[in-house]
């Protein structure tokens, strides 16, 4: 795992970053929660979720949006956000120029900039989104959604009721052969506290799932 900076659109972004032991290996890339409420790369689901694909043999980056940690500049109420991580893909994909395709997996409000970033980008071919509260931020941009993915949700989630995600997500068209499924962890809250593991089970069970089927979507272009 290295340390890397890598210029974004407000000043130098900082993140970390680990290269796959394979050749043509696909990428992901992590997305942190809120950063005015202490989310940071280091959050401790962005961690777990960035080497769970690490283990799974991807190219892997997780980075700071802009006025956290090292990374310059300052909260931009999600649009700036979505910029870094723009910015953050282009730079993962220039690291891994032969990289057959793209996931990228969010936590709360990464959630919501990750969905928000595979509409803009074809070669993502899958997601993972962790608490993506409907009632906070406005999914409507999903229209069609052009990737399978899995949103997780705690049943004890007192920001956001996980019906209320469900139905949304259930109301969400998606392109032709596409599905977004929707998984409730019992007992679990927002931050899944105490409730980490069954997370990291249920996202781990998806990935494999979805890598023994042939990748969606478009790949990378020379």
């Amino acid at each position: 795992m290295a340390e890397i900076i890598f210029p974004g659109p407000e000043g130098r972004i900082e993140g970390h970053y680990r290269k796959a032991r394979e050749d043509n290996a696909p990428v992901a890339l992590i997305l942190h929660p809120h950063p005015q409420f202490g989310g940071t790369m280091n959050d401790k689901i962005t961690y777990e979720m960035y080497h769970m694909f690490a283990r799974r043999g991807f190219a892997v980056m997780r980075f700071n949006f802009r006025g956290v940690g090292k990374s310059e500049g300052e909260y931009d109420q999600g649009q700036g956000e979505l910029s870094d991580a723009a910015t953050a893909l282009d730079y993962l994909q220039q690291l891994n120029p032969t990289a057959p395709f793209a996931w990228v997996a969010g936590f709360s409000f990464g959630s919501y900039v990750g969905m928000q970033l595979l509409m803009r980008r074809p070669e993502i071919v899958g997601f993972i989104s962790i608490s993506a509260a409907a009632n906070l931020y406005d999914f409507s941009f999903l229209a069609p959604c052009p990737s399978s993915g899995l949103v997780i949700h705690g049943e004890q989630d007192k920001i956001c009721p996980p019906q209320l995600t469900k139905d949304v997500m259930a109301k969400t068209r998606t392109q032709k052969g596409r599905r977004i499924e929707f998984e409730v962890i019992p007992g679990a809250d927002h931050f899944f506290s105490q409730h980490q593991e069954a997370l990291m089970e249920t996202a781990e069970r998806y990935l494999d799932r979805r890598l023994e089927e042939p990748p969606e979507g478009r790949l990378f272009e020379d």
